[in-house]
This record gives structure tokens, C-alpha cells and sequence, in this order.
């Protein structure tokens, strides 16, 4: 995946991570991506959850792509923008 920056400089970098979008405990999906390489992942598939006092937030990819790794475990407590998981965009 090209992305061409505003000063014009181009990124070439294929690979992505998805970010905590809000603050909370995070439950991976059921069934959801595994740990496997290679996975394949659709944007906007839901990968996880993150629990809140009074919330529950769905994560999900805004990219399509494989697995590379999740980087969240389940329970661990994440901020926003904490990494998730990692892929390589297609």
C-alpha cells in the first residue's frame, strides 16, 4: 500500500497497527484473529472488545490485510492508541 504524504514524500510500508480507540479492558474476539501469520483480517471486522466502567467498545480493523501478531493480551489494560494488533495491509 502506497500512501503519498502532504509534502509529497510517498510511504511505502505495508504493514499497520490497530490502535485502543478508547480506554478499557480488552477481550479479544470470539471467534476472532488468532495469533496465526498470515491470518487474513477485513477492515472493519471487530477484533476485540475493550470493557469500560460503563461501556463496552468494539475494536475493529480499518484495514484489510493478515495477521502479523495480536499485541494485546486478553485483560490487559489499554489507554487510547495503545497497539492491538499488527498487519500487513493489502
Amino acid at each position: 500500500m502506497t500512501t503519498l504524504l502532504p509534502d509529497g514524500e510517498i510511504l511505502d510500508v505495508p504493514e499497520r497497527v490497530i490502535v485502543a480507540p478508547t480506554s478499557g479492558i480488552f477481550e479479544p474476539a470470539e471467534p476472532g484473529p488468532r495469533t496465526d501469520d498470515g491470518e487474513p483480517v477485513a477492515a472493519g471486522q471487530t477484533i476485540g472488545v475493550l470493557h469500560g466502567p460503563n461501556s463496552a467498545t468494539p475494536v475493529t480493523s480499518p484495514f484489510a490485510g493478515f495477521l502479523i501478531g495480536m499485541m494485546a493480551t486478553s485483560g490487559e489494560r489499554l489507554r487510547v492508541g495503545e497497539p492491538i494488533a499488527w498487519l500487513r495491509a493489502t
